[in-house]
This record gives structure tokens, C-alpha cells and sequence, in this order.
């Protein structure tokens, strides 16, 4: 029988073994523990997902020159402020796979730690953010103490309470207990933590499944008790985590236990007997969701990505490897789903992000579409629902704090700097301003300028002063202007004006992408860009800046369009009146860009003759409004070298995306005429561009 109709037959099987299964009634316990048995020794059945775009012959549509460059969003370390008291217990899971242990230089080779599975992971795919490297902390020893000493002062400023470490545990041997053990004798660490046993077998494939086992489970009564007398030295600490004074001791994997129940049980009695007290024990739902009170168990934990549903964006996807065979999932599904709740305590866990190709090479599993800010969001609401009446509801769960090799991280990068924690810390600041309900006074309406002519900002910034707003000025530019931008501020009286200075590399649009990243984690919400457009190629580029300028900057415009943001929630930009065109009149060389960067953003490509762009990139916004824009994780090196181009350039892309943006983002896009009460006036033909 020929692979590929061995291979139908099996895909028709499972697809028809999976209905009856799902169709047939039994409890919960049971269908986990059918799954987990198909899925260990059958997984080879479950069928292949969507596939990626094959590559075209053409190169990747960016250069890969270096794998530790940053990204848009980069966020440097800050120091802060945090709610006080903290308006919920965060608890991060921690890996401790970082240091050498005999067992893994004999499984993977001499010198085997994790940071080997992530610095080989390659790019699969367009867009795909390989290798994760570390940032400000390095590639950590974790027999250095010094190093958990920094980690925990980490996480302290950024709003963590604790850390649940994995605990390995078989049969009496443990393994890679020794940074537990140095946190443990070290008492001038300062973080609460816990202990999560990781009660699964240690198999080839990373997952716990499989038949090519490296190190066995052996559970037994006489192993439960010899394991919660191992962990009680820990429990013992008082800066273990407690609820309402018990010890929390979570579990990886119950249904891998021959009892839960029993274990349970006899974990209880012994700590009852040994001077613990009551503990708490809880479970995590990473491949199993049985009712922890018919376990034993005290609640339950989320353990997002696992065990939550997202669709496949695989086949959006333009492959660098050919023969890439892994899986692309959307990430924003698993953070728009709400905790299902029921009838027992069940204590939410947020995740960052997920990928983890550096274990499984060229067949990943990639959750796409994860961003600082929308982890943020995520965290903001998950840190708000409803108390359940106990205690467990001030406990939110973080997957996780340092799994690197499954794109799992808060701890700082290279690519994104300190953006997941700052993220983590600013959504709690979120949640306590959120409780109070605090009106905020409504801050200057900001301008982003970008003078790459500094000749013309006198006229800009006249005409910024006459609309009599008050504002805040953000002025970005080259190092080759940045001298002559500065003098002229100081002749205009005016240098105490921002100016941020970037590499000349994608035109105003992305030192704009930048600043709006910075000002969207600050809280603003509305913004004008301009720039000191001269269009060279045209000798009609003067009065198309000023037409520009003057519809959005006048008194008249500038205050009747800031009072419609103000008055209209709903409202996401608004173009000067005639420069709002149809995509397909000037589509130009942007097509394919337009594509790929659809499929960065997460969204399908827009339909020209639907959609419309603002010709000249000037234009009001509200800050959501660029949302999928700005967490669509670009980098630099995405936009071209700057070579005089007058089309088809990632820069030119973003400009004919600035409204799909806000479309996608559920906002309303609107003109300057309409909202001053004036006509649009305006033909068929653009006057300062041909139609292409």
C-alpha cells in the first residue's frame, strides 16, 4: 500500500474515531485518560495541518543579517511604579534547565542546557521570530545564585509575586534541583515561590509521550510519601506561597497517576502529622480538565497555550524552509477566550507567547500574533473577573518566565528588550485604575513630526502654535538632520521640544511606528502625524504639503477634529479631506507588500476596491486604531535601506494600511470636511499622484 493512501486511510479512520468519541458519553476522567493514551502511543495518526506557501526562487522578503536586532516595540529597562497593594498575586512558571546535569550530558551530549535547543532554532517562515536570544541577563548559569538573585529583583519591580518552579521527581531521584536548593538556602532572596511537580516522564520528544523514554515515572503510596517528605523542607520556608495559610503544591499531570485521589489523601495526612499543616493542592489543565474536587485537588490551574483552541494560520504563511512541516496557530485566540468558570476553583493563567521550534526543529509549534500590548490587555482583564469567594481568585498564573525554548519569556530578550515585563507591569497599573475609576484630565493633543527637511518646520510649527491647542510636540529625525533640527528650535524659541533621533531607514513611517509604540504604553490615545513632506520627484510637492497641513493643523480643523475624537470613542482617523483615495486607483508596486504585510498583521489582505488610504501619510489617529499595526512585531531590518525609492517599499505598504488598521481594529475612519461641515470637493482624479 503506497504512503499517501496509508496515510488517507489513517486520516479518515482517526477523523471517523474521533466523532464516535466525542458523541459517546462518559466522565471527564475517563475521556482525559483515553486521549492521553491515544495520543501517546497513536500520535502519528492525528493528521498533518494546513501547510505554508511554498517559497518562490525569490529571497526572503528581509534580510536575515543578525539574529539579535530589535524590534519596533523594544522597551529598555525602566524603573517604575506598581499598585500598592498589588491588585493580584501574579506567579510565574520558571524552567531550571539552564545548568549541566551528568543525566543530560549523557541524553543530548556533554554540556547540554536549554540554551542549546534555543540558539539552533532557525526562521521556518516569513515573519517568524527565531532564534529567541536572551537580553540584559545572558545566557545564565543557574548554579550562579546571583543569577536568581537578579531574577527575582526582576521580577519584584515588574509586579511578579512568585515563582512556581518545575520539580523534577522520579522515584526518589530528582533532578536539576540545584538552583531550587541554592533559592532555598540563599534566604536573601526575596520572592515568594512554590513548586509544581512535573510528574510526567521524560521522553525524546520533550512532550512526555512516546515510547523512547530517557527517565520513568515510578508512582507508588510508598513513592507519594517519600516525595512529600522531600518537598516539605520547602514547603517549610516562609516565603513558600500560601493561600489562606496552607502550602500550595501544584501538579503537572494527575492522570498520570495510578490515584490522584489517594495520593492526595496521603499527602494531606502526612503533612497534617509532620507539622505542615493543611496544604493546598492544585493541578494544571495542560492536558486534562477533570473537577480537581474529584481528584483530591483544591482547584485547578488554566495552562494556556494547552489545552485552548485557536485556528490555523498556517496557510497564510510564505515558508523560507520548504519543507517546514510544523504548525501555525493564532495566539489571539487563546487571549480573547474567557475562563469557562463552573462549579470549582479554577485559577486563570495568561501566557505571552509560544513557539517551540527550538525543540522540535523545521515541525514547531507557533502561536503567531502574540504581542507585549495585547498580553497586556490580556492580563488587565483576566487580573478583573469576578472574585469566586476564595482566595484563589487573587492568584493569576504567567506561562511563563523563562521556558526560551518554547517562546514562552517575560525575562528580557534582544529582540524586545523589557517589553513583557513593562507589559505585566503597566496592565496591573491598568487594573488599579480601572478599580478606582479615576477621570483623568484630558492631556495636550500630541504631534509627531518627522523633519527630514528641516527647513520647512518653521511653517509646521507655526502653524501647530496658531491652532491654539497647547500641544505636545514629538519631533523625529535622522543623525545627518539632527543638528540642523536642533538649531532650529533654539532659533524659534522652542528647544525644549522632543527630538528622537533614528537611522534614516523607512522615511516618517517608521520613526512614526516607533514613537507610537512609546506613547501607546504611556496611555495616550489620540495623535496627529506630519512630516515635512517635499516630494522631490514632484514640482508640486510644496503645495500638497501645505494642502495637507492646512486641512488638519488650521485652528478651524485642528480643534473641531480633536473635539470628535474626544466626543467619539468610535472614531479611529481621519484624513485630510481629498487625500482619502481608493486603493485600487493607486495601487501601484504595492500589491505583494500589502500582502505579506496583511499576513503580519494577522489579517486577510484588504480588498482595493473596498478600501482607501490616505495619500500623503498625514493624517489624525487614535492610537488603538493602529493596533494590529503595531503588534504585528516588525523589525528594521523589514523596511529597505533608504535608495531614493518612489513605490513598493515596506514603508509604502504601512501607508496603505493606516486605515485597514483602523477598520481591522473595529474604528471609523472619517475626513477633515466631514467633520468641520465642509464639502469634500474633489474629482475623479488625484491631483497630486498618477493612478497605478
Amino acid at each position: 500500500m503506497s504512503n499517501s493512501l496509508s496515510r488517507r486511510l489513517r486520516t479518515t479512520l482517526f477523523y471517523a474515531l474521533r466523532t464516535a468519541f466525542r458523541l459517546t458519553p462518559m466522565p471527564q476522567r475517563t475521556r482525559d485518560r483515553m486521549r492521553e493514551r491515544f495520543l501517546d502511543t497513536k500520535g502519528h495518526w492525528v493528521p498533518e495541518g494546513p501547510r505554508g506557501q511554498a517559497p518562490s526562487g525569490d529571497l526572503p522578503r528581509r534580510p536575515y543579517v543578525r539574529s539579535d536586532e530589535r524590534a519596533i516595540g523594544y522597551v529598555p529597562y525602566e524603573k517604575g511604579e506598581l499598585p500598592d497593594p498589588l491588585p493580584v498575586t501574579l506567579v510565574a512558571f520558571y524552567l531550571p534547565q539552564f545548568h549541566t546535569i551528568p543525566e543530560n550530558d549523557e541524553w543530548w551530549g556533554k554540556g547540554f542546557t536549554e540554551w542549546r535547543n534555543v540558539t539552533r532554532a532557525l526562521p521556518q517562515f516569513e515573519g517568524h521570530y527565531q532564534p529567541k536570544l536572551p537580553g540584559d541577563l545572558g545566557f545564565y548559569d543557574l548554579r550562579n545564585v546571583e543569577v536568581m538573585h537578579e531574577q527575582a529583583r526582576l521580577a519584584r519591580e515588574y509586579g511578579i509575586s512568585a515563582f512556581c518552579f518545575y520539580f523534577y521527581w522520579f522515584g526518589g531521584k530528582t533532578l536539576l534541583e540545584t538552583p531550587l536548593r541554592n533559592w532555598l538556602n540563599d534566604k536573601t532572596i526575596d520572592l515568594k515561590f512554590c513548586l509544581c511537580w512535573a510528574n510526567e516522564k521524560w521522553t525524546r520528544t520533550w512532550d512526555g509521550r512516546g515510547d523512547e523514554i530517557l527517565i520513568d515515572q515510578q508512582h507508588s503510596p510508598e513513592d507519594d510519601i517519600a516525595f512529600i517528605a522531600h518537598v516539605a523542607e520547602y514547603m517549610r520556608d516562609p516565603r513558600y506561597l500560601r493561600l489562606e495559610g496552607k502550602p500550595m503544591l501544584v501538579v503537572y499531570r494527575p492522570g498520570v497517576m495510578a490515584d490522584m485521589e489517594s495520593t492526595s489523601a496521603r499527602w494531606r495526612a502526612w503533612c497534617r502529622e509532620n507539622g505542615i499543616g493543611e496544604i493546598h493542592v492544585s493541578y494544571v489543565q495542560s492536558f486534562e480538565k477533570p473537577n480537581p474536587n474529584e481528584i483530591g485537588a483544591d482547584s485547578a490551574i488554566e495552562f494556556p497555550p494547552n489545552a485552548f483552541n485557536a485556528s490555523s494560520v498556517s496557510d497564510r504563511q510564505c515558508l523560507i524552509n520548504p519543507a517546514y512541516n510544523g504548525s501555525i496557530l493564532d495566539w489571539r485566540d487563546i487571549a480573547r477566550r474567557k475562563s469557562p468558570g463552573g462549579d470549582y476553583s479554577l485559577i486563570p493563567c495568561i501566557n505571552p507567547a509560544w513557539d517551540n521550534e527550538a525543540r522540535r526543529p523545521g515541525r514547531g509549534r507557533t502561536f503567531l500574533h502574540a504581542s507585549p500590548q495585547a498580553y497586556r490587555d490580556w492580563l488587565t482583564s483576566a487580573a478583573t473577573l469576578p472574585p469566586d469567594g476564595t482566595e484563589c481568585h487573587r492568584l493569576l498564573f504567567i506561562n511563563a518566565w523563562n521556558e526560551w525554548a518554547e517562546g514562552a519569556v517575560l525575562e528580557p530578550s534582544a529582540y524586545y528588550g523589557y517589553a513583557w515585563l513593562e507589559a505585566t507591569r503597566d496592565g496591573l497599573r491598568r487594573v488599579e485604575r480601572s478599580k478606582k475609576a479615576i477621570e483623568l484630565l484630558t492631556a495636550p493633543p500630541c504631534a509627531v513630526v518627522h523633519a527630514w527637511h528641516p527647513e520647512l518646520l518653521p511653517e509646521i510649527l507655526l502653524q501647530l502654535r496658531e491652532s491654539g491647542l497647547g500641544w505636545r510636540i514629538v519631533i523625529t529625525t535622522s543623525p545627518e538632520r539632527e543638528v540642523r533640527v536642533r538649531a532650529c528650535l533654539q532659533t524659534l524659541g522652542q528647544g525644549d521640544i522632543e527630538v528622537v533621533v533614528f537611522e534614516n531607514r523607512g522615511r516618517d513611517i517608521l520613526p512614526f511606528i516607533k514613537v507610537a509604540h512609546r506613547l501607546e504604553r504611556e496611555g495616550l490615545d489620540v495623535v496627529l502625524k506630519l512630516h515635512t513632506k517635499k516630494s522631490m520627484h514632484r514640482r508640486d510637492g510644496d503645495a500638497w504639503r501645505k494642502d495637507l497641513i492646512e486641512k488638519l493643523a488650521s485652528q478651524r480643523s485642528a480643534s473641531m477634529i480633536l473635539a470628535a475624537f474626544i466626543a467619539d470613542e468610535t472614531l479611529g482617523l481621519t484624513a485630510p479631506s481629498g487625500h482619502l483615495l481608493p486603493l485600487s486607483f493607486y495601487w501601484g508596486a504595492n500589491e505583494a507588500n500589502v500582502a505579506h504585510l496583511a499576513s503580519r498583521m494577522g489579517l486577510q489582505p484588504p480588498e482595493p476596491g473596498s478600501e482607501t488610504f490616505v495619500a500623503g501619510s498625514m493624517f489624525w489617529v487614535r492610537l488603538r486604531a493602529l493596533r494590529p499595526l503595531l503588534d504585528a512585531n516588525l523589525g528594521d531590518q523589514d523596511f529597505e535601506f533608504e535608495e531614493g525609492q518612489v513605490d513598493g517599499t515596506m514603508a509604502h505598504a504601512i501607508e496603505r494600511m493606516f486605515v485597514y488598521s483602523s477598520h481591522s481594529a473595529g474604528l471609523n475612519v472619517t475626513t477633515s470636511a466631514q467633520l468641520c461641515g465642509l464639502d469634500e470637493r474633489g474629482g475623479t482624479e488625484y491631483a497630486f499622484a498618477r493612478k497605478g
